[in-house]
């Protein structure tokens, strides 16, 4: 069986899942719970000054009949006294000395009062701290969360604040809200961070009630923006992780990424793990599910290591990121087209239908082999999709709309072309300023027909 135990920054525990800074973690009865079960570390909910939090909190977003697809909420930072969470903390870490215990925290922009902070949190005996510079609602319009991770000097001098006292390593969790998260990350490592978590919350709102007219979740009548989260987001927090493994102090690990960000399966683990995370954090599928879906996370990614012939959790880690490429370095003669396998299909024309209307009208329905027009076909046989693989772009629309799987594959086909980018072909025709008109000398070089 594969070891799951990681080294994160020094921060040790015996498999990569961490509870994330959220209600899960809120008291010392939930992170025992958990414990008790099997998760390797957990962050305690931010602590700070204690706040009022709001009734109602939280906003779901059900797509399909798959309830809290993703969940919106507007709760604050914990809203028990810090002595309590104080307390708590030192005990967890007592009863769980080998579990990772970090504590979220989020003060008022003073140095003097973070010095103090960074103390009272060490003398509990956590592992580290990590500061929330990412809750893009209520603690923002305070001038702390997000309004310090959007501000990358505002990131770099309170890291600097705490890195300066604290004798245990400091993460910094950033914000999604922004638009280039290798700029707050950046400032994250000049302020001497030991390791970057990644991705906080979405701004967003969830819905509205269509006939109160109100927002979701409902206040007295009020709403507002909020933290989104949950298995949606999942693709968003792939692609910041990818972004920020491209700074030379993560790609060669340096600094460590702690992932989160939709993680539900095992299967999302494994794809943090492989584009770069070294720790996992879960939330949302928590409050969904409870804590015992820590078993089929570990199991699932131990099974999963095994099959791969890994050793251990280690031997995965960024193991696709050096496959993340920017678009212009994308091989353009490289060319797949799509196959319907006819045992398989059910004449839906759910692949025809999104083709000719939403992609590039390279599939034809044929009645025993004759094309049909089907505005004006009435008869009881039925059609069959047939692709026309000469003028398919490989956009993998219809292999994406497809109900039945393995019926439609995207294969890989000779192009007859030679393998150039959209940066070698600018770099060929430096004299030409706009990238159309560099693709149109090249093609007529190459006597490239367009389709």
């Amino acid at each position: 069986m594969a070891d799951l135990s990681t080294d994160f920054c020094g921060v040790k525990s015996p498999n990569p899942f961490w509870l994330a800074s959220a209600p899960p973690t809120n008291t010392a009865y939930q992170v025992c719970k958990a414990f008790d079960y099997g998760w390797g570390g957990a962050v305690w909910k931010t602590i700070g000054t204690p706040v009022l939090n709001v009734s109602s909190r939280y906003g779901g977003w059900e797509y399909g009949g798959n309830k809290l697809a993703a969940i919106n909420n507007i709760e604050l930072i914990s809203d028990r006294p810090l002595e309590v969470n104080l307390r708590e903390i030192a005990e967890v870490k007592r009863l769980f000395p080998d579990r990772a215990v970090i504590v979220s925290a989020m003060f008022e922009s003073d140095p003097q009062v973070w010095a103090d902070a960074v103390r009272r949190i060490e003398d509990t005996g956590a592992d580290a701290i990590e500061l929330n510079y990412g809750c893009p609602h209520g603690m923002s319009e305070r001038g702390m969360g997000s309004a310090v991770g959007q501000v990358p000097e505002y990131c770099s001098m309170i890291t600097e604040w705490v890195t300066s006292v604290a004798s245990v390593p400091v993460i910094v969790k950033l914000t999604p809200n922004i638009t280039d998260i290798k700029a707050p990350a950046r400032a994250a490592i000049e302020g001497r961070a030991a390791a970057l978590s990644l991705i906080n919350t979405i701004n967003s709102v969830i819905g509205v009630d269509l006939d109160a007219f109100t927002l979701k979740p409902n206040v007295g009548g009020k709403g507002g923006h909020g933290g989104y989260a949950g298995p949606a987001v999942k693709p968003i927090a792939l692609s910041m992780l990818s972004e920020v493994m491209q700074l030379p102090e993560t790609r060669d690990f340096r600094i460590p990424i702690s992932g989160m960000g939709g993680i539900q399966t095992w299967r999302d683990a494994a794809e943090f793990l492989l584009l770069g995370a070294t720790s996992l954090q879960v939330c949302t599928a928590v409050m969904h599910y409870g804590f015992r879906i820590i078993e089929e996370l570990t199991d699932g990614l131990s099974n999963w290591l095994d099959d791969k012939g890994a050793a251990s959790v280690r031997d995965v880690i960024g193991a696709a990121a050096p496959r993340y490429s920017p678009f212009n370095q994308l091989d353009l003669s490289y060319k797949v087209v799509a196959r319907i396998d006819p045992a398989k299909c059910i004449h839906c024309n759910l692949c025809f239908v999104a083709c000719d209307e939403g992609a590039h009208q390279c599939i034809d329905l044929t009645v025993d082999g004759v094309k049909i027009d089907p505005a004006t076909y009435a008869g009881p046989a039925k059609t069959q999709p047939v692709v026309r693989e000469d003028d398919c772009v490989g956009c993998n629309l219809c292999s994406l709309v497809c109900p039945v799987d393995g019926c439609i594959t995207m294969l890989e086909v000779d192009s007859g072309r030679e393998s150039v980018t959209w940066a070698e072909i600018t770099e060929r025709y430096p004299e030409v300023t706009l990238q159309w008109e560099a693709m149109g000398r090249y093609r007529a070089e190459k006597g490239i027909e367009i389709h």
